[in-house]
């Protein structure tokens, strides 16, 4: 651990951007999905694809990312990946077909991939245990703002100009935040030009799971957000072609998720001085356990009130406000020589699961609710049991509670 390097509020503003760059780039372009596939010539189903290929770039940069920053240092890695992200970015302004936007969602999410998991290795580098559950909150507090006023941001842009404006929009985030890392944030690990690769990639994923509290964390960290994964995909259609809400309000209600993670990272990091992490994480897991209940019942009804199937989304989100910051701290806590691939590896497996998740919702959607809806209830249902059945096995491992 770097103790002599300190992440001060203005690095913590950088880094929750840097880690919310996946958000920006699907939250934003959310309102779009129903426009581009006209213009592409391409189906509503197959346009949804755009955020399952974007996830799946992320997860095959993530460990890359992870690996090559662990032997040259967190800020290159940054820098590449940012480069990548914007280059690709411009790609996706200039699509013409289905298939290259495809391609340019692909490479974006590779770039989008250092700013996903570098930030929380350099948490990891100078800060431990709780200290370092207190940072992440602290970015997931800047985070939670992508996904309140980029619907906002996106829809507002298709709505006065059209689709393309939002991957305009993307690009010159991409720079802006190119810019801040060279600019504003500290290097925090050593150049270690010794290391090879292929063997700290078998170490790294051999101390991953050695730990039971690293597998635990990143289950949790994984199914909860492959549960809102699911529905995000499609939240755009969701609301404007099964409930024929006016596609301007889908920006300020998709915000309400992103208030509800805002409000429950506050409390999390106001509890976190007074509580132990599991503690506080057990508040998480009553709340994701509420809302996948609403959303399950609602499915197997097959109808409700949007209020109500919206208000069972948001519940969920505010649970995970206490449950993915600090299931990663925890993850990664033992873990200090290999913070780099360990974070990759939980990003890695967390970004395969969402675009999978994406890719089903796209490929089972039939006009009605139930498949919308029915995926991110099981999961959360999974989350509940995973922290059930983990907390047991890890009592004797770690001190927790």
């Amino acid at each position: 651990m770097t103790k002599d390097i300190q992440i001060n509020k203005k690095s913590i503003i950088i880094l929750g951007c840097l880690t919310g760059m996946a958000a920006l780039s699907i939250d934003t372009s959310l309102a779009s999905i129903p426009f581009m596939g006209s213009e592409l010539s391409s189906d509503l189903s197959t346009s949804q694809f755009t955020v399952g290929f974007f996830m799946a770039g992320v997860a095959i940069g993530l460990i890359p990312a992870g690996l090559i920053s662990d032997r040259m240092g967190r800020i290159p890695v940054l820098i590449y990946g940012l480069t990548i992200f914007i280059l690709a970015s411009l790609m996706t302004v200039l699509a013409t077909s289905i298939e290259f936007m495809l391609i340019a969602r692909l490479i974006q999410g590779i770039g989008a991939s250092a700013g996903m998991t570098i930030p929380r290795a350099m948490v990891r580098d100078v800060s431990s245990g709780k200290s370092a559950a207190q940072t992440l909150s602290s970015m997931m507090i800047v985070l939670t703002f992508i996904p309140m006023l980029a619907p906002i941001f996106g829809s507002y842009l298709v709505g006065e100009f059209e689709w393309r404006a939002t991957f305009i929009a993307i690009t010159v985030i991409g720079l802006i935040l190119l810019l801040s890392v060279k600019k504003e944030l500290d290097e925090t690990h050593a150049v270690n030009k010794s290391i090879n690769l292929k063997e700290q990639l078998k170490t790294g994923i051999k101390e991953f799971f050695k730990h039971k509290v690293s597998i635990f964390g990143m289950l949790l960290v994984v199914v909860s957000i492959t549960g809102y994964m699911s529905l995000i995909t499609g939240s755009s259609v969701l609301m404007i072609e099964i409930y024929k809400l006016p596609a301007g309000w889908f920006g300020p209600i998709f915000a309400l998720t992103g208030l509800s993670v805002l409000v429950g990272s506050f409390i999390n990091k106001s509890l976190l001085k007074k509580l132990k992490i599991i503690q506080v994480m057990m508040i998480g897991i009553f709340f994701i356990g509420l809302g996948a209940s609403i959303l399950l019942t609602i499915a197997y009804l097959n109808e409700a009130r949007f209020s109500i199937l919206w208000g069972g989304v948001c519940i969920y989100m505010f649970g995970t406000a206490f449950v993915i910051s600090n299931s990663t701290a925890l993850a990664l806590d033992p873990l200090s020589k290999t913070a780099g691939i360990s974070a990759s590896i939980i990003g890695t497996i967390q970004n395969l699961c969402s675009a999978i998740g994406s890719v089903i919702t796209g490929l089972f959607y039939n006009g009605t609710i139930n498949n919308m809806v029915f995926l991110m209830g099981v999961l959360g249902l999974f989350v509940v049991i995973i922290f059930v059945i983990g907390v047991e096995s890890i009592k004797d491992s770690y001190n927790a509670f």
